[in-house]
């Protein structure tokens, strides 16, 4: 056994670069695209919580999150994606690293879409709600980030293998540009569909539902 699977390693070391190196990349660089985008979207998704959720009425200011609120929105990701990490790491050894691959991609896409659907009857509901779904989310990234590049170290051939795994890191920063991207068009969008008054008056908690269950 040990033996035909360093036999499928060697023939994948000295393989010409085909059609099927670059779908590698395109799966894998997809992982780290939506790993950047998830990340970092948050930072400005941030900005619409503080306005819609933490705004005193009367107050000539937009609202913001409390320090403690803001920490945890943005960082219980992290907590996740260490726990991911860890877990998956190890999963991926027992199960094989394609499978596992899916799972963290499956876990995503669900986190994504319950993070953008938080509910709850009070701003504080909202931030738990959303906190529990981007602390697992995380755990989904923990998971994919890691095997993205193994998975495409292990497909490519010797000569070209660095450029490659540099091809699905790059996709890390098309994440993050995608993000911003997708930030404008979403808000632009629902200010030229629904001219609403200032914020200081019933302002719509929808625009970031669609920004952040988009990245997947």
């Amino acid at each position: 056994m040990a033996k035909e699977q360093l036999q499928v390693l060697n023939a994948l070391d000295v393989a010409k670069t085909q059609w099927y190196h670059f779908t590698a990349i395109v799966i894998a660089g997809m992982g780290f695209f939506t790993d950047a985008y998830d990340i970092f979207t948050i930072s400005l998704v941030t900005k619409l919580l503080g306005r819609i959720y933490y705004h005193s009425a009367g107050d000539p200011e937009p609202g913001s999150l409390p320090p403690h609120v803001s920490s945890a929105v943005n960082g219980v990701a992290f907590c996740g994606t260490f726990a991911g990490q860890l877990f998956f790491g190890w999963l991926g050894d027992k199960m094989g690293r394609k499978r596992v691959y899916g799972m963290t991609l499956m876990l995503m896409c669900l986190s994504s879409v319950a993070s953008g659907l938080s509910f709850g009857k009070s701003a504080k509901g909202v931030m738990t709600t959303l906190c529990f779904f981007r602390f697992w989310l995380g755990v989904g990234i923990g998971g994919d980030y890691p095997l993205s590049a193994t998975i495409m170290s292990e497909y490519a051939n010797k000569k070209t293998r660095g450029a490659f795994i540099a091809a699905v890191f790059a996709m890390q920063g098309f994440g993050i540009l995608g993000g911003g991207i997708i930030t404008l068009i979403i808000s632009s969008a629902f200010k030229a569909k629904f001219p609403a008054p200032a914020y200081e008056v019933d302002p719509s908690d929808q625009p970031f539902r669609p920004l952040i269950m988009s990245g997947d």
